[in-house]
């Protein structure tokens, strides 16, 4: 199989004050802006749709879902759950919250396409 080059090219004029926003979400994600465009773009045509206030939120609520679980379990069990032991909990949860988001997203992503 041949390998794909770019030969195309996608372009469009901004404000200086739109540069500095995009320059700020590539800075953001380690990019080059025409990397973190691309990147934007095609993931839209994709269908993911999803952006980071969907990912914050997303992560948010897996975070607390994690806590609630294992609460629940321990609970369940008929134990107690110590403040040291709570803390542990949601320390982990904020921990893995963003990965399992990103992770969520990606995952949906794949079953529409």
């Amino acid at each position: 199989m041949k390998p794909s080059f770019r030969t195309r090219s996608v372009g469009t004029k901004v404000t200086d004050e739109e540069y500095a926003h995009l320059q700020a979400c590539a800075n953001d994600k380690q990019l080059s802006i025409s990397e973190w465009c691309r990147t934007v773009l095609l993931e839209r045509v994709k269908g993911n749709k999803a952006d980071g206030a969907d990912e914050t939120l997303l992560a948010e609520v897996l975070a607390l879902r994690m806590i609630l679980l294992n609460l629940h379990f321990k609970i369940a069990k008929g134990q107690a759950v110590s403040a040291d032991e709570m803390q542990a909990i949601i320390e982990r949860a904020d921990q893995e919250k963003r990965k399992k988001a990103t992770e969520r997203l990606a995952t949906t992503g794949e079953e529409t396409h």
